[in-house]
């Protein structure tokens, strides 16, 4: 338990710093680039540590590989193209709240796609926290057609593909070692963004020509990717996908902070309320519900 809750404070700092290098980014390259590079150099990464620990890839003991595509393509390409594409329009500190609404499209996705009972205290909760997510999104007459809702609509996407990916991940892949895990699923990823960058026309090699571009998608590529993203198995793996997702709650506190600090975004009361709701919604879905964590290897269980 100490290991887990250790794995989910680092990530939630790391991960915070994802939505930063987001937002500076977006001034020299597109979407579809931030997508390309940030897969390319978190499997780099990984792939190294690979070499390193000699970790060998058993195929024989994957699960088919379309699977493996579909696990890689709803973790990481499909929410982290919309995640960029949003805040092209909202500040960082707006997407990262809007990404607390995970552990609840978590919550749902379980109940619709993998058999998982909804208790009465959880569709409270999830109540709740829909409520949270319109006051962040300042849903008023005025502003229901506005740009700024279509954005946020795409974070809340961005939501349930993490959802579907961490049920996925649990399912399919619970006995693969982390560190193939992630480095195969940001891989494909990144062979994915590619195609797609270039079909779009968006290709570009600042990031090898320009230093504070090179800076950004290192940064968002190993930190926030390659590392992270064994932190993020490790939990699902060890705990459950709901108790992975409970990093964002901690993610939007930092988020905040490194916007306020380093791009000077403001922060409303609309936004700190709606974020308060969000994460007592959270916290009502879980109070009842207890999360299934593997014992230590004195207890014969890890």
């Amino acid at each position: 338990m100490k290991k887990l809750y250790a794995a989910l404070f680092l990530l939630s700092i790391i991960w915070s710093t994802s939505f930063l290098f987001i937002k500076l980014l977006l001034n020299d390259i597109s979407p579809e680039g931030i997508v390309f590079y940030r897969c390319l150099f978190g499997s780099l990464t990984l792939l190294i540590i690979m070499l390193v620990k000699k970790v060998k890839i058993e195929y024989k003991n994957l699960p088919k590989f379309s699977l493996i595509i579909a696990i890689s393509l709803f973790n990481h390409a499909i929410p982290w193209l919309f995640l960029s594409l949003s805040e092209t329009h909202l500040q960082s500190n707006q997407a990262a709240m809007l990404n607390a609404f995970t552990p609840i499209a978590t919550l749902v996705i379980g109940y619709f796609f993998f058999s998982q009972k909804i208790l009465k205290n959880q569709w409270i909760g999830l109540i709740v926290g829909i409520i949270g997510v319109g006051i962040m999104m300042n849903i008023n007459l005025s502003t229901i057609l506005s740009n700024n809702i279509f954005y946020s609509l795409l974070m809340i996407f961005v939501t349930f593909c993490y959802g579907l990916g961490s049920h996925l991940t649990k399912k399919y892949l619970q006995n693969i070692d982390v560190l193939i895990v992630s480095f195969l699923t940001l891989g494909i990823s990144a062979v994915f963004g590619f195609f797609y960058m270039i079909i779009a026309g968006k290709g570009t090699l600042k990031p090898f020509i320009e230093l504070h571009v090179f800076g950004g998608v290192i940064g968002l590529g190993i930190l926030c990717s390659g590392l992270a993203y064994l932190l993020f198995y490790y939990m699902v793996k060890e705990g459950s996908a709901e108790f992975a997702t409970m990093v964002t709650y901690i993610v939007p506190v930092f988020a905040s902070i490194w916007g306020f600090l380093f791009l000077k975004e403001p922060l409303s009361l609309k936004m700190i309320a709606g974020l308060l709701i969000v994460l007592i919604g959270v916290y009502i879905s879980n109070s009842k519900k207890k999360i299934k964590i593997k014992s230590t290897k004195a207890n014969a269980a890890s």
